[in-house]
């Protein structure tokens, strides 16, 4: 009996640095189950990395302006989505910043700030909606099931990827 694919895959987490861990984790346990090609869930694995740290700094920084009910300040919450599609997924991560996601300028010894280059890189699309309920963003990629791009070689996408930089955050999470 053939059984059909479940129409998303949701997962909320709180807005705290071990988020990216659990959303990686998240991430590859359902594209294993759903039988998805290995060399789509590693670049899965590297966009939901990127695109839940976004959303972490994003949640940290609504949160904290916002009590809970207990008067403390609040973490946030980040929800990740899954979506499979005919060619391939679709990763979401909503945040409660309303601000639009902005790609910085390329800068080579910049420590941080490469997450939206490497999305532009090895998705095949990305975007954001506004999210009404709860109120801030969503932002997405669509990675393929088997992506055609070797991440080594420059030029991956419509951004110009470092090879240097590709390999650095590969590498960064191996190791987590």
């Amino acid at each position: 009996m053939n059984q059909a694919l479940p129409p998303i895959s949701e997962l909320t987490l709180a807005a705290t640095p071990n988020a990216v861990a659990w959303a990686r984790r998240h991430t590859v346990d359902v594209l294993q189950r759903w039988r998805f090609p290995s060399d789509g869930i590693e670049v899965a694995r590297l966009v939901i990395s990127e695109l839940a740290t976004n959303a972490i700094r994003h949640a940290q920084s609504a949160g904290a302006t916002e009590p809970t009910d207990s008067g403390s300040m609040g973490l946030g919450i980040i929800v990740l989505g899954l979506w499979p599609t005919d060619d391939g997924i679709i990763l979401a991560v909503s945040d409660p910043d309303p601000r639009p996601p902005t790609p910085r300028p390329h800068d080579a010894s910049a420590t941080e700030g490469r997450g939206l280059v490497l999305i532009q890189a090895m998705a095949d699309r990305w975007g954001y909606s506004p999210a009404q309920i709860p109120p801030g963003k969503i932002v997405w990629a669509e990675v393929p099931a088997c992506p055609t791009g070797d991440l080594s070689e420059p030029g991956i996408g419509s951004q110009q990827a470092a090879p240097l930089v590709i390999g650095r955050v590969l590498t960064g999470l191996r190791e987590l």
